[in-house]
């Protein structure tokens, strides 16, 4: 049975850009990749959530970064979406969806390295570390990269 993507809504979600004092970004391996996935956290916005407390939850949920860790700097200005490659359609989040509709949250992160733990009750991520801003495109899935450019785009005047 072929899905048509056209009849189903984008999945609400929330991404997350967090620097470290070098102005680096977190980034980590998808567990679930075979191929080299590296993203920055993200995650759905749970019924009756904002973007905010969302953001902070999938961090944490994520990373083992607890919220008091970390400080918003900013908050994208308009969500960015993504659709899925047609290989994913019906596979990914039950076949509900037929992408994402992000809202992008820039976040300073006031630990260390030590506080970092992907080793999580739900881990994402096989591998982390910190990449320049202007070098995560290269390193994302190709389906998602518009969306690291714009997400780059919007925080332009903090990075």
């Amino acid at each position: 049975m072929t899905i048509d993507p056209n009849n189903l809504p984008y999945r609400p979600c929330v991404g997350v850009m967090l620097l470290n004092a070098d102005g680096l970004a977190f980034a980590g391996q998808r567990r679930d990749s075979e191929v080299p996935a590296w993203q920055m956290p993200q995650g759905g916005i749970d019924p009756g959530e904002d973007a905010v407390t969302a953001g902070f939850r999938e961090l944490e949920e994520e990373t083992g970064i607890p919220a008091h860790m970390a400080s918003l700097i900013a908050q994208s200005s308009a969500p960015v979406h993504y659709d899925l490659p047609p290989h994913l359609l019906g596979k990914v989040w039950k076949g509900r969806f037929r992408g994402q509709v992000q809202d992008w949250l820039l976040l300073r992160f006031n630990g260390t390295d030590a506080d970092v733990n992907i080793a999580t009750e739900h881990p994402e991520f096989s591998e982390w570390r910190w990449i320049a801003p202007k070098d995560l495109p290269a390193q994302i899935v190709p389906f998602k990269r518009a969306v690291y450019e714009a997400v780059l785009e919007q925080f332009a005047e903090h990075l």
